[in-house]
């Protein structure tokens, strides 16, 4: 059985949400023991660098989540195309969002991209069977 490129696009960039994840909870985790990290446990830029960290594993399954239904039930390759690249902007610009939100509050302004590109993903998978 041969995966088409969408599903296998899927699964590697899943897998990669996934080292990524666990990469920046390694580089975080080494200052979470410090009570005033970032401004403290409930300071906006602590959250934001928590959610950011959550968000690759987050994105990771919904990338893992697409590619099995792609497989199973596929949506053909214009809107398999679609929800893909829209996926992958979701993965890969929210975490970027957080950290930089995390950094400078205005990047809070972005966050529509990620939600955006989620959200049309979704809406493939929804509509376009």
């Amino acid at each position: 059985m041969k995966l088409d490129s969408i599903v296998l696009t899927m699964i590697h960039s899943g897998w990669l949400g996934m080292f990524l994840g666990v990469l920046s909870g390694a580089v975080i985790g080494l200052f979470f023991h410090r009570e005033d990290w970032m401004g403290g446990y409930g300071s906006y830029r602590r959250r934001l660098t928590r959610l950011g960290h959550i968000s690759f594993f987050g994105l990771a399954f919904v990338n893992f989540a697409f590619a099995f239904t792609q497989h199973v039930l596929p949506l053909g390759t214009t809107w398999g195309s679609v929800a893909m690249c829209a996926f992958l902007t979701g993965a890969a610009s929210m975490p970027a969002c957080c950290f930089l939100s995390a950094w400078k509050k205005p990047f809070r302004h972005l966050f529509f991209i990620p939600v955006g590109g989620v959200l049309v993903g979704v809406l493939c998978e929804l509509f376009a069977q």
